[in-house]
């Protein structure tokens, strides 16, 4: 069964009713769960239209996240379980998404729907190489994605996703800028502005001034996501960028290790602070893998991530390894999650996406732009 991402033909479908909804909802409910929502379609509210038209049943299912290639395996499993019924001669499936738009944004950003801050607290994380691969998953998904590099002292996201070295970007007017398009996301750099050379001896003034204009200043277009890639700690960018925008949510990068668990907390305190919610923990470097004799390690200890999910009362999206493929691909510009889609970490940056997106899209996720007070606790 071929998949359909657009509606039905305009045709006359009539709505079911009564006894015969009841019966296909039931068959429906029974058949998927979705694994993102963790919930069946029905009560999960993703099933907008149950209607015959003629002796069709036609079921249209809407997403809250981008599912381009999770679709196909939906609308097979509906349709083969719709198919048993007896009352209908054509069972017809189409499944879409609409991705919510986050509330609160100013005008300038308006065209963004969600962003999202990725930040660690602490550098050598894996944090970038985290946030390019997100951001390319959700691309292979079907949403317009695009990155801001915010950290203006070592920008990495030019590196990693293959932009040669001298690219600049366009200019309009002399006071907007073009994002650069890499792999079909838009990526604003510091990277691009200045050579791999040139050291930013910029005091937090300055600093703060700049990330402004990168953000404002940059012609986004439509997105549906904006992923930030923070730089390390919780200094004057992490404050001006959660005062000049609404961000829909954090994603925290850790590995388990105690050390770095310590400076993660220090940066979920900051984002609790300035009230931007934490939608999910990442435990990056989780384990290692022989390749000798295939046995698996956990050289940064265990459940380091998990843990402090639970402790900010936020759930842990997934767990990578520590595998030398994902910094052979980053380093040569091409990520894995581009290159090898099918790779068991590349489905393992495409769940954890999902479920980023799942999170981001809960209704009542409304974060106002914040006035920061400093308080001794």
């Amino acid at each position: 069964m071929s998949f359909f991402r657009s509606l039905f033909k305009k045709s006359k479908s009539k709505p079911l009713e009564g006894a015969l909804r009841e019966s296909v909802e039931q068959v429906i409910a029974r058949a998927y769960i979705d694994p993102y929502i963790g919930k069946d379609l029905v009560s999960g509210k993703a099933i907008t239209h149950l209607g015959q038209c003629g002796d069709i049943l036609q079921v249209h299912v809407e997403l809250a996240y981008p599912g381009q290639k999770v679709s196909a395996s939906m609308v097979d499993i509906l349709t083969g379980a719709l198919e048993q019924l007896n009352d209908f001669a054509q069972v017809e499936v189409s499944v879409n998404w609409n991705i919510r738009a986050h509330k609160g944004q100013r005008e300038e950003v308006s065209r963004i729907k969600n962003i999202i801050a990725v930040s660690s607290g602490k550098g050598g994380v894996g944090k970038s190489t985290t946030t390019t691969n997100l951001a390319l998953a959700l691309g292979a998904q079907g949403a317009s994605v695009g990155i801001l590099d915010a950290d203006l002292y070592g920008p990495s996201q030019p590196l990693l996703l293959g932009i040669p070295a001298g690219s600049t970007p366009q200019t309009r007017d002399m006071r907007f800028y073009a994002p650069m398009l890499a792999h079909g996301i838009k990526v604003m750099s510091m990277g691009v502005m200045v050579s791999e050379k040139t050291p930013m001896m910029w005091r937090g003034p300055v600093a703060s001034e700049t990330i402004q204009q990168l953000m404002l200043q940059t012609l986004w277009g439509d997105l549906d996501y904006l992923l930030i890639d923070m730089p390390p700690g919780t200094g004057d960018i992490h404050i001006t960028l959660a005062q000049t925008l609404s961000i829909a949510g954090a994603v925290v990068v850790t590995t388990p290790q105690d050390i770095a668990l310590r400076d993660v907390k220090k940066g979920i305190e900051m984002f609790t602070k300035v009230g931007v919610p934490i939608i999910g923990v990442i435990e990056n470097m989780a384990t290692h893998t022989c390749s000798e004799c295939g046995q698996e390690d956990h050289i940064f200890g265990r459940n380091g991530g998990n843990n402090i999910a639970r402790e900010y009362d936020s759930e842990l999206l997934g767990s990578l390894p520590l595998n030398m493929t994902i910094r052979q691909q980053g380093d040569a510009g091409a990520p894995i999650v581009l290159v090898d889609p099918d790779a068991e970490v590349s489905l393992k940056y495409r769940d954890i996406a999902l479920r980023m997106a799942v999170n981001v899209a809960q209704p009542g996720l409304i974060t106002p732009l914040p006035n920061i007070k400093f308080v001794n606790d």
